[in-house]
């Protein structure tokens, strides 16, 4: 009888479940495994019902009631793991089980205070470097509203040839900026490039506790992408490098309207890229292949869910644009999206044959079954319209035409973008201002 429970035990262990139970008693009870290990069969001798042993071995000799007792338990909780391991797998196929670094964000971001008069704005370059006179034009703007600038300390600084500044000097105006209870709003100056190596200079905590409203675009998409993540809106909106023309134009007074509390309710009208449909969620985005590169980081604002994706460029190839799409495509945030708004592609290639970036774009988010508003003027156009990053927006797109409206506090103002236009801004000019060209 002895013979055969031996036997019987030493072939379930050569299966794949019982190797588990093995490796248990290997642990729990040792002395057993040993023995059962070291016998040999033609050494068996029975001494009574009680008690097994091998001839010359020296471990100690369980008894049969042990044995009994301990192969038992064994397959009982053999069974139950296996039960256990079956209900976890079922389970886990109805459960997200993505890594938290890869499950999305919460963006819900709290509205600074609108400016009133007398306010003090400052003015401060986180990426390539403006002239003082282009500053100090635009200070002059923003008195001319009621406004008092104050400029960066570091401002007029020039680091490579390009930067306004080293990473810490123009980190330092950031903080300057933020950490000065009577500045009430931030304007950038210019975009270009720089702002990614700000990215990890800057904590989420420091960028929430004090709210104040950012304004800027292009480069200047990261900041907003940062501050979409640390839960405070922003404008996406014009710089002091068009303010300084007189700041009397459409893109500056809606940009001020703005931050005095109008907030904008856009009509526009049918383009033929259009997708129809109706979407609510969450603006975030800006230049394609500035926002892009930071995936990932903690300033990517696309990782939240229920986004409305803000998407424009300027001075690039439609193929490396299709490149940018298809990484955010990889990494989902396409299927995050319930609606994309197209701004302006400015000065963009045409070695395709598609008709326009639009249609290339249009071609790739038909299937996502969310509407697209394209040909909206925000980005490196002549005509570049404020919008409230991080805010809650509905956007409705019909065969007829179609409207942008942002769901937070302050007046509504309506503005027809068919009624808008604007003088045309060489093309030399707006790829120099974005950093693109010499």
């Amino acid at each position: 009888m002895l013979q055969k429970a031996h036997y019987f035990v030493r072939v379930v262990a050569n299966n794949s479940i019982s190797l588990v139970v093995w490796r248990i008693f290997r642990i729990f009870a040792p002395n057993y495994y040993e023995t059962m290990t070291k016998i040999s069969y033609n050494k068996i001798q029975v001494e009574d019902r009680n008690v097994f042993y091998r001839e010359a071995g020296s471990a100690k000799k369980p008894s049969i009631r042990f044995f009994n007792i301990a192969t038992v338990v064994c397959f009982v909780l053999t069974f139950c793991g296996m039960i256990t391991l079956t209900s976890c797998s079922k389970e886990n196929d109805d459960n997200d089980i993505t890594p938290d670094s890869e499950k999305p964000v919460l963006i819900n971001c709290v509205k600074p205070d609108y400016l009133k008069a007398g306010d003090k704005v400052a003015l401060i370059s986180p990426s390539y470097f403006t002239s003082m006179e282009n500053v100090e034009k635009t200070a002059a703007v923003l008195r001319g509203w009621g406004l008092e600038p104050v400029v960066g300390p570091n401002v007029d600084k020039v680091t490579e040839g390009k930067y306004a500044g080293t990473v810490a000097e123009r980190v330092s105006d950031i903080r300057w900026a933020l950490n000065d209870p009577s500045i009430k709003a931030i304007i950038c100056n210019r975009g270009g490039y720089g702002t990614i190596q700000l990215i990890d200079q800057l904590t989420l905590a420091e960028l929430k506790e004090s709210p104040k409203w950012l304004v800027g675009f292009s480069d200047i998409s990261t900041l907003h992408g940062l501050l979409s993540r640390a839960g405070v809106m922003s404008i996406h909106g014009t710089m002091s490098s068009f303010l300084a023309k007189g700041g009397t134009d459409i893109t500056s007074t809606l940009m001020r309207d703005l931050l005095l509390g109008n907030v904008p309710r856009y009509e526009l009208l049918a383009h033929k890229q259009n997708i129809v449909g109706t979407a609510s969620g969450v603006l975030v985005g800006g230049n394609l292949c500035t926002f892009t590169p930071n995936l990932g980081s903690q300033a990517d604002a696309t990782k939240g869910n229920n986004l409305i994706l803000l998407i424009e460029e300027v001075g690039e190839s439609m193929h490396n644009i299709d490149r940018q799409m298809r990484i955010l495509q990889m990494n989902g945030v396409l299927d995050r999206c319930k609606g994309i708004i197209l701004g302006e592609f400015t000065d963009c290639g045409t070695e395709f044959t598609y008709e326009s970036v639009e249609a290339m774009l249009h071609d790739m988010l038909k299937d996502y079954d969310i509407p697209v508003l394209c040909g909206f003027p925000a980005g490196h156009g002549d005509v570049n319209l404020p919008l409230v990053m991080g805010a809650p927006v509905t956007i409705d797109v019909r065969n007829d035409g179609a409207t942008l409206q942002f769901n937070i506090e302050g007046n509504q103002q309506q503005v027809n973008i068919a009624d808008i236009t604007a003088p045309t801004t060489p093309a030399a000019v707006r790829m120099r201002l974005a950093g693109k060209r010499e």
